[in-house]
């Protein structure tokens, strides 16, 4: 259970300037990926009717969780709270979407997810940086961990 505290809330010392890239990084690309989230929600009426199924949930469950991985886990990158819990959905989303759902389409149509992949999966491996609410959360989870023990 400590490699996986370890592991969700890293101690890793950041620089000022790292910090503030992968900071930047995090509200630009999750306000980004939000909206798209956002535009779903508004549409959920029209949309639960038509959208993809890919592994076979159903297509409101599929919309449900893609809302829930482009709202909620994009606001949680944002914030740096439980951030490579938060990434995990929504790197799976768009895997989803780029190899299943968009895998037999022209580029363009498989550009988006791709270009958020290149910037979320080293995010998920370098960590939130120093500016993020997992520098609060970590240590007081590892604490009690510690302390159980």
């Amino acid at each position: 259970m400590n490699r996986i505290l370890k592991f969700l809330f890293p101690a890793k010392s950041y620089c000022t300037s790292e910090s503030w890239l992968l900071l930047t990084l995090r509200i630009l690309f999750g306000v980004l990926l939000m909206t798209h989230g956002i535009a779903k929600w508004s549409a959920f009426g029209d949309l639960a009717a038509s959208f993809p199924d890919p592994l076979g949930f159903g297509r409101h469950a599929s919309l449900v969780l893609a809302i829930f991985a482009e709202i909620i886990c994009a606001a949680g990158v944002i914030a740096g709270a439980f951030f490579r819990l938060a990434l995990i959905p929504m790197i799976f989303t768009l895997c989803i979407a780029l190899f299943v759902v968009h895998g037999g389409d022209p580029f363009a149509a498989r550009e988006l997810p791709l270009l958020y992949l290149a910037v979320f999966v080293p995010l998920f491996i370098t960590g939130p940086g120093a500016y993020a609410l997992d520098r609060l959360i970590g240590p007081g989870l590892t604490a009690r961990k510690t302390a159980s023990h």
